[in-house]
Formats: C-alpha cells, sequence, structure tokens
C-alpha cells in the first residue's frame, strides 16, 4: 500500500511539473508600436539618455502588480521582454524623438555640436490592473552647445486610468511615458532656444 501512495506522489508531483513546464510566458514591451517616421529636418535636437533608473522593488523580469492596499504579486507567467530600465529608456527614447522633434545619437554625439542630455530616475512605477498605471520621477537635462550647459531638474507624477488585463495595463505605462516625453520637449525646446525653462505643473 505505501508503494501505491508513493508511486501516485510521485506521478501528481511529476503531472504539476509538466503543467508549470508548459505554462505560457507571455512577453511586454514598453516600446511603442511602428510609427510614421520622424523627417529629419535642420532643427531636431540631438539628444541622448544617459541614465534610468527604475525602483529596486519593480526591477524584475516579471510584472509586479499591486492587488489592492498593499499586497503585490510578482506575475511568473507575465514578463518584461528586456530589463525594465532598458524598456523605460528605449520608449522614452523613441517618444522624445517625436515629440521635440530629436535624433537619438546612444553617446555617438559630434563633438562640439548642440546636445541634449537626459537622466531620469524612477521613483514609482505603480500598476494595477483594471485601476491605474503610475509613474513619479524626477528627471534632469543638460543642454550643451558651444562648451556653454544649461540645466533644469523637474519632477512628474502621471498617472493613466487602465481597463481590465495586462496589455490594457502595459498600454498605460507607454502613455505616461509619452506625457514624460511631452513634459520633458517642452522644457528642452526652451533650454536650446535660450529661454526662461520652467518645469510643468503636477
Amino acid at each position: 500500500m505505501m508503494r501505491h501512495a508513493i508511486a501516485l506522489l510521485a506521478i501528481t508531483a511529476a503531472a504539476l511539473l509538466a503543467a508549470c513546464a508548459s505554462a505560457p510566458l507571455h512577453y511586454y514591451t514598453l516600446l511603442p508600436g511602428s510609427a510614421a517616421p520622424v523627417a529629419e529636418s535642420a532643427t531636431a535636437i540631438a539628444f541622448e539618455v544617459l541614465t534610468v533608473n527604475v525602483p529596486a522593488q519593480v526591477d524584475r523580469p516579471q510584472l509586479v502588480v499591486r492587488q489592492g492596499g498593499q499586497s503585490v504579486a510578482l506575475l511568473e507567467g507575465e514578463r518584461w521582454i528586456a530589463p525594465l530600465a532598458d524598456e523605460v529608456r528605449g520608449a522614452l527614447a523613441a517618444d522624445l524623438t517625436r515629440a521635440l522633434p530629436g535624433r537619438d545619437v546612444g553617446g555617438m554625439a559630434p563633438s562640439g555640436k548642440p546636445l541634449l542630455q537626459v537622466s531620469l530616475d524612477v521613483r514609482r512605477f505603480d500598476s494595477q490592473p483594471g485601476d491605474h498605471a503610475l509613474i513619479e520621477a524626477a528627471w534632469q537635462l543638460r543642454w550643451r552647445h558651444d562648451g556653454k550647459l544649461a540645466t533644469q531638474a523637474c519632477s512628474s507624477r502621471i498617472r493613466e486610468a487602465v481597463g481590465p488585463g495586462y496589455d490594457a495595463l502595459v498600454q498605460g505605462h507607454q502613455q505616461a511615458l509619452d506625457q514624460l516625453a511631452e513634459q520633458m520637449a517642452g522644457v528642452a525646446r526652451a533650454l536650446a532656444s535660450g529661454q526662461p525653462a520652467a518645469c510643468p505643473e503636477g
């Protein structure tokens, strides 16, 4: 009888392992979908995103979602296709290309040419399916031109309402990053034109 119990336990364990191994993984990206290419122009601002930091709590391959209150869940089957900091950086660079409009030189800026440098420190990256996607961040822009440096440090809090499902949640974060790029672009254009730059409200 003991042998039968052990055999049954082994079969059950094997079935559970097989089920876990066959569970599908879903991958998500913050990069915006394909859009019409931004036309090159003489007024396009060359920029590079220097650093992007994200909170340690969400700096994982899996999506980390809030379940209400202080309860959070680590979703084994729902994952970022790349490290979250890289996803945020790539999405921000794509959004800035459109919003400025600009040209991402990715650390390969020609020497002596005007250059906008962007640093981003994400303080909160909050995800609650069916409710909201929220980003709180401190950021700094540095405009280098003719040996001079102009800087502006700001902070933003952007909350997007989202529908049910993880696709809607990721889209909410995409929209929040798009808004962040718009805010940065407004400040960047003021710095580039030599005008006083003011941080966005909120």
